[in-house]
């Protein structure tokens, strides 16, 4: 049976989920590229993420009342998952649905809008928005509970068509005043004060005493509209699934321009984003469906190396090649930590518009934590995936000339490619020791140095930088 191509495999599992290990590619090469897209967007087939286990070293995981600790533990299910396109799609939406801590302090509705993402982010497009228009972090986070009938808010019915699902030039200043209307008397229910029993979790509550129940007009229908009716309608145009379409292609095919300039910029690949949008009629906004002939489709597979890591995929992806964190061991906070210094904060995003994705990852300081972090997670030889890159560059009894050397190791690093100036920096260091041989035992120790050091110059380079 014909294996499936590693590297695409591992240009998948970068875009799909956080990067994977040699061991993981080659028993997923076994299955055709098709058969692994399926098992990627049908998560329920795979186990969950056991915490039981992260609680017993972590117990403040038991209730919710510290939002710090739950990014960490977001993180650690980023590494560990089975089901790793669930945890990216939660990711995107966060992204999309940008919605902060800070504002409320309230951790419980932070944690459960990110337990709302990973239970419904493969559904489709009016279950993700109703659920959104109902969620409590949101409604604070845009204030909708001040939205009432006879004061009303437009803060969550303007974002909901300019940053949630339309775009800006689509809509008009009477559909945001109308679509606000019908948001009135969605609420939450008020949690008890947090001393002394700690957090309490809020919910959705309607009061139907506080909701405009006057005739509105919206996207060029009229009728008595409330909230759902909005969404329902807000889901049928073709904005909504060109909106959805260019995010998904910066998220998971390649870099794009950033969301304000998208009403004057067109997308770069036209033909990619109709593809899209015709799968999203066809299927009536079902991720998905669209997320299947996305992976599919070539435009996906040759975008290789074509997307600046995020601060989360770069942390995750390193923690999965170095094998470590796999057991809830010390110092898990410093994941979350790390990411929130490269620019993205899990939980914590610095406005409604979200983070500023692809070469605005990274400036003169973010970038000298991003390459500290890897260097520095490769340099300790001990770690499980760094024993397991030397044992498979160093076979026994053989050696290796510095161009193989070079070779070998970015094949296990990605398969990575790299250009002709990261390539003659790392043959400089190969050359300047010449073979490395493995005859004995202190060969086999001389030779583990050298491979960690150019795993090391690997993670530095530019090219670590892109997935």
């Amino acid at each position: 049976m014909p294996q499936t191509d590693i590297a695409l495999i591992a240009h998948l599992m970068r875009r799909a989920g956080f990067g994977t290990t040699r061991a993981e590619l080659e028993k997923m090469a076994l299955n055709s590229y098709e058969g692994i897209v399926e098992d990627l967007l049908h998560p329920e087939g795979f186990p969950e993420v056991q915490e039981d286990i992260l609680k017993r070293y972590y117990m403040e995981l038991s209730y919710k009342d510290s939002v710090f600790l739950w990014k960490a533990r977001w993180i650690y299910r980023m590494v560990n998952t089975e089901r790793p396109l669930e945890e990216k799609m939660s990711l995107f939406w966060h992204h999309v649905f940008a919605t902060a801590w800070y504002k409320s302090e309230h951790s419980p509705s932070s944690i459960n809008q990110i337990e709302m993402f990973r239970n419904i982010g493969m559904s489709d497009m009016e279950t993700i928005l109703m659920a959104l228009a109902k969620d409590p972090a949101m409604n604070y986070w845009l204030d909708n509970c001040e939205n009432h009938r006879s004061e009303p808010n437009e803060n969550w019915g303007r974002e909901l068509l300019e940053l949630f699902s339309m775009g800006v030039g689509n809509y008009t200043e009477t559909d945001v005043k109308d679509a606000a209307r019908a948001f009135t008397g969605w609420t939450f229910t008020q949690p008890i004060p947090l001393y002394p029993y700690g957090y309490y979790e809020s919910e959705f509550a309607f009061n139907s005493g506080d909701h405009d129940d006057g005739s509105k007009t919206f996207l060029g229908e009229t009728g008595n509209f409330n909230g759902e009716d909005i969404v329902k309608i807000i889901v049928k145009q073709s904005a909504t699934a060109r909106f959805l379409a260019r995010h998904l292609y910066n998220f998971f095919v390649a870099d794009e321009p950033q969301v304000p300039s998208w009403e004057l910029e067109p997308p770069q690949a036209p033909e990619a984003i109709e593809t899209l949008v015709t799968t999203y009629f066809e299927s009536n906004g079902d991720l998905r469906s669209i997320l299947r002939v996305l992976f599919n489709s070539d435009f996906f597979k040759e975008a290789r190396f074509k997307k600046v890591k995020s601060p989360a995929e770069l942390v995750a992806g390193t923690i999965k090649l170095v094998g470590t964190y796999r057991f809830p061991e010390e110092g898990l906070m410093s994941l979350s930590n790390a990411t929130g210094v490269m620019g993205q904060d899990l939980m914590n995003p610095a406005t409604v518009e979200g983070w500023h994705t692809g070469h605005e990852w990274i400036d003169g300081g973010t970038l000298n934590e991003r390459i500290n972090f890897a260097v520095s997670q490769l340099s300790d030889l001990s770690k499980p995936g760094i024993q397991d890159v030397i044992s498979r560059v160093s076979p026994a009894g053989t050696s290796l000339s510095p161009e193989e050397l070079v070779d070998r190791c970015l094949d296990l690093v990605g398969p990575i490619e790299v250009c002709e100036a990261t390539r003659e920096g790392l043959m400089r260091y190969a050359e300047s020791e010449g073979e490395v041989t493995f005859q004995s035992e202190s060969d086999r120790e001389r030779s583990g140095v050298r491979i960690g050091r150019v795993l090391q110059l690997i993670s530095a380079s530019r090219e670590f930088q892109f997935a």
